[in-house]
């Protein structure tokens, strides 16, 4: 697993299309499965959960990235990797992880 934690400044809408489409057309077989979006007031928060193949790993690795915007305006990102491991007990070969993770680390 690995994860990125960062605070963004900007138009919300903007960093949200911005890593959606760098990611779905960073990889040709990256995926978005599923998102999730809540407003409270001026307070937003959008997760979304991508997916592509590692050719590295030999495996899928997921990328659940959150975009929380809180009263001030500022823009909280987590960025959270998964599924890379090819192990049962440990993990080992991270490297599709890190590789989704950098994409991120591009757009952003």
């Amino acid at each position: 697993m690995a994860k990125l934690e960062q605070t963004l400044y900007g138009d919300f809408n903007q960093i949200l299309e911005r890593i959606e489409t760098g990611i779905l057309n960073g990889s040709m077989s990256a995926t978005l499965e599923d998102a999730s979006d809540f407003q409270n007031g001026n307070a937003r928060c959008s997760v979304r959960v991508f997916e592509r193949y590692s050719w590295s790993g030999s495996n899928r690795v997921s990328l659940n990235v959150t975009l929380f915007q809180g009263e001030n305006g500022t823009i909280q990102l987590s960025a959270i990797t998964a599924g890379g491991s090819q192990a049962m007990f440990f993990k080992i070969n991270t490297f599709g992880e890190e590789a989704f993770l950098d994409k991120l680390r591009e757009l952003l």
